[in-house]
């Protein structure tokens, strides 16, 4: 998945980040602002999980979304 896209499209992306794991609060999510490894890391913390579990999860959701974010536009 292109996270590119993603970081530059997050205020749509978020919504559905946080449709996901919603102990993500709003003010975790403008400072993940797009960029994976802080997304994991945040989810790891919040959610008392190991990172490979966070990372599972993470790859488990791209997946499940990739066709949306085929139609963000490239930034």
């Amino acid at each position: 998945m292109n996270w590119d896209r993603i970081e530059g499209n997050w205020k749509q992306a978020k919504g559905k980040v946080k449709e996901q794991w919603g102990k993500l609060t709003d003010d975790y999510l403008d400072k993940i602002a797009g960029k994976r490894e802080q997304l994991v890391g945040k989810i790891q913390e919040s959610y008392g999980i190991a990172q490979d579990e966070a990372e599972r999860q993470v790859k488990d959701w791209e997946a499940r979304n990739e066709a949306m974010f085929k139609d963000f536009p490239k930034q």
